[in-house]
């Protein structure tokens, strides 16, 4: 009877683009479905809700976010978006209002936030890349919420990390996206405690 009483797993919602959607390569490789596997062996175990879509925006991100928190009710909100809206070349302030009001949502709602910052490639020119850079640090600075600076650092520079496309990990690359993730969510997974 003990079992019908226990707390229901706590969760972390991850809400990303194809570099989190396991892009191209097996879902159960993906860096988020690594860290499934290691939450689930955690005292009491955590879900991880991986609503990761490729292709999203910070904008799509940001409609979709009211339903996933009344949902999923997550203690922790992962999110790893702008690299699309980098690439499209958008507009950086759309992509920090963006940002601000999914960090903003997800506090008010009571979870723990992690950014996950992205690079573009060099050929979108230091102004543009210093001020998506700038973007997350700023953000995660005002908003007091931690960062990772750049997911896929020590990836995205190694050919054999990257597929052909120069922009997603292969499989073998995953566990290192994870390894940036980790040491950045593992304290807000200690000091939450629902």
């Amino acid at each position: 009877m003990a079992a019908a009483h226990a707390a229901p797993a706590r969760s972390v919602l991850v809400l990303g683009d194809s570099l989190s959607a396991a892009h191209n390569i097996p879902v159960e490789s993906g860096w988020v479905n690594l860290l499934y596997g290691r939450l689930a062996k955690m005292e009491p175990p955590w879900r991880v809700v991986n609503a990761s879509i490729s292709g999203e925006t910070s904008l799509s991100g940001r409609n979709h976010l009211p339903a996933l928190l009344a949902k999923e009710h997550p203690a922790v909100v992962v999110i790893e978006l702008g690299a699309n809206d980098g690439l499209r070349g958008l507009p950086l302030d759309a992509l920090r209002a963006n940002l601000a009001a999914m960090i903003d949502m997800a506090q008010r709602a009571g979870a723990r936030v992690l950014l996950l910052g992205i690079e573009l490639p060099v050929n979108y020119g230091p102004q543009y890349r210093d001020g998506l850079r700038a973007v997350y640090a700023d953000l995660a600075r005002q908003k007091h919420v931690a960062l990772v600076p750049f997911l896929l650092d020590g990836v995205a520079l190694d050919p054999s990390l990257m597929q052909d496309d120069g922009l997603h990990p292969t499989a073998a690359g995953e566990p290192r996206v994870l390894a940036n993730v980790w040491p950045a969510l593992e304290p807000l997974l200690r000091r939450t405690r629902r």
